[in-house]
């Protein structure tokens, strides 16, 4: 009798055990990965979200991507519809808003959640393929030609690479325009909408804004991508 109770309380034990490693092995997979890993994965079996509105995923997303703006009225009802078990992947222009969307999942009990680092912009800096529609087509903004144009100036000519959705951009801009200002005699200040210049973008191997570049004479001086203070961004640049 004894034994068998040992037996008994054994088996217990190891099915405890067994629960809490299960448990373990569940556990919600949310990562950012790169353009390289996210597109092996999309290969697979997985739903693919871009979280963008509506507008800029009419300039162009992956190929058989489902809208759902994050910032939409209905974000978390549809993409309650979706299917929790799948490995659902997510992307936005740069990467800022699927890494709030895929916290989002994650809080809702989807299972296995990647991001895409950098967006659609180092997608396309990778030379990764997009789908196109019509609105796209007709809207393909600067030609490399155009900008090298643009930047043939005597004096400085300073480009913001940026777009109205980016936060770190919008930070940056007044720094800039503040600069600008103070250096009328020697500076232009020209800034690129990224939605309205992806194909620049992708000629110019950018992946990331706010991106900016600083030209003498059409010959590029310094550049830099990110944002960053008014002082180190005057000290790097040279434009004190």
């Amino acid at each position: 009798m004894n034994k068998l109770i040992s037996i008994f309380m054994l088996f217990s034990v190891l099915m405890i055990v067994s629960c809490k490693q299960n448990d373990k092995s569940a556990k919600t997979i949310n990562e950012t990965i790169s353009p390289d890993a996210f597109e092996k994965l999309l290969k697979t079996e997985v739903q693919l979200i871009d979280v963008r509105t509506p507008e800029e995923f009419a300039q162009g997303h992956l190929f058989k991507a489902i809208n759902i703006d994050i910032n939409g009225n209905s974000w978390k009802e549809d993409i309650g519809k979706l299917d929790k078990g799948k490995t659902t992947l997510v992307y936005c222009k740069s990467g800022g808003r699927s890494a709030n969307a895929a916290n989002d999942l994650a809080e809702l009990g989807f299972k296995t959640v990647y991001n895409l680092d950098g967006g659609i912009i180092k997608w396309m800096a990778a030379n990764k393929s997009v789908e196109y529609t019509e609105i796209m087509n007709t809207n393909k903004g600067m030609s490399l030609a155009d900008f090298n144009l643009l930047v043939q100036n005597e004096k400085y000519v300073l480009v913001d690479f940026h777009a109205k959705w980016c936060g770190p951009c919008k930070k940056l801009s007044p720094i800039l325009e503040k600069i600008a200002k103070e250096r009328i005699k020697d500076l232009v200040l020209e800034k690129v909408d990224a939605d309205e210049n992806q194909n620049l973008l992708v000629e110019k191997g950018i992946d990331g804004i706010p991106y900016l570049e600083l030209y003498k004479n059409g010959k590029l001086v310094w550049k830099h991508q990110g944002f960053m203070e008014e002082k180190q961004l005057r000290e790097e640049s040279g434009l004190k």
